[in-house]
């Protein structure tokens, strides 16, 4: 396989050990309702099944399905990615031949990378949106990623695991077009103050604080939807009849009608107003800096050995294998 495909997946798992603390605390925030009587639907997980955030070892609830599935998710980005910008440069080549970090002489339009992004984010759909729902089930209501997947799977299969699919899609795709276009801006002004513009072979320091930049600007760019997501993948069924019929992790049951995503946030603003759509924001900012400035330098330092190795020296994330996650 290709070294960006290793490369991403092992920064992918590195990245969710890294970020997972700071991701419980976000998708808690998220989850949580501030309304005095919430409605069934909304996703107030049950008393006896709140995270206790005081006991470390909840700090890596829901981290199992991730680190099983990001590595692939980062794997299948980088790849999607990298073909799909180079496809895109050769239809529409940069005219103003501005280098991309690593490269001398190779332009890269920003438009066709932030749409490169997009097409990325859409590939990883199959992927991402099951590793959401449990990772947010779990993060919840304090229970394994496993015994998520099991309850899942036995009360809707394999539909289930893909909860809240519109707007995910939407979500990657937007914030992975934002997110490769970040990251290519800030590299390229980071080179011009640094280096006067000039071809460096300087990587760690861009990586670093460009891949935080970047990371920081995607969940900007995108919270309120991640918000919608994580209620309706947490929403509990109305009408859940009770009798014999067996209730899930969450409360709900086989009868119940689920809210869509327009439905979702209309009802999140008329309750709580604008507040909730950016509830979580900070601690997201700072898991997002950190992770993705961590995956970034993890990336680079791969893709370095392992084009090393092959005799191919010199490339790096300028060379069209930029950073596969969202810290998402």
């Amino acid at each position: 396989m290709s070294a960006d495909f290793w490369a991403g997946y092992l920064s992918g798992a590195c990245s969710i050990i890294i970020g997972n603390p700071l991701d419980v605390l976000k998708v808690r925030l998220q989850a949580s309702s501030s309304s005095p009587s919430p409605s069934p639907s909304l996703s107030q997980p049950p008393p006896s099944q709140s995270v206790v955030l005081t006991q470390p070892r909840n700090f890596l609830l829901g981290t199992a399905a991730p680190i099983l599935s990001y590595g692939a998710l980062n794997a299948l980005l980088f790849v999607s990615y990298n073909r799909s910008e180079a496809y895109l440069n050769s239809l529409f080549p940069s005219s103003s031949q501005q280098p991309q970090p690593g490269q001398q002489g190779k332009g890269s339009n920003l438009a066709t990378t932030f749409l490169a992004g997009c097409i990325s984010g859409i590939a990883t759909f199959l992927v991402s949106c099951p590793t959401e729902i449990v990772k947010v089930r779990s993060q919840t209501t304090a229970t394994s990623s496993w015994a998520i997947t099991r309850d899942i799977l036995k009360r809707n299969g394999i539909k289930g695991l893909y909860e809240a699919g519109g707007v995910t899609v939407l979500r990657d795709s937007l914030g992975y077009g934002f997110y490769f276009w970040g990251y290519e801006l800030s590299s390229r002004l980071y080179n011009s103050y640094y280096f006067g513009g000039a071809d460096k072979n300087e990587t760690t320091g861009r990586a670093l604080l460009c891949g935080g930049v970047a990371g920081v600007m995607t969940w900007a760019s995108i919270f309120p939807l991640d918000v919608i997501k994580t209620r309706m993948q947490t929403q509990r069924h109305e009408g859940g009849g009770g009798g014999g019929e067996r209730r899930g992790l969450l409360g709900d049951s086989n009868g119940g009608k689920r809210k869509g995503a327009w439905e979702m946030g209309r009802e999140i603003y008329t309750r709580e107003g604008v507040r909730p759509f950016f509830r979580g924001l900070g601690v997201c900012s700072l898991r997002a800096f950190v992770v993705n400035a961590v995956q970034f330098a993890v990336y680079e330092g791969v893709m370095a050995e392992l084009q090393q190795g092959s005799g191919n020296k010199g490339a790096s994330i300028g060379d069209g294998g930029k950073m596969g996650e969202v810290a998402i």
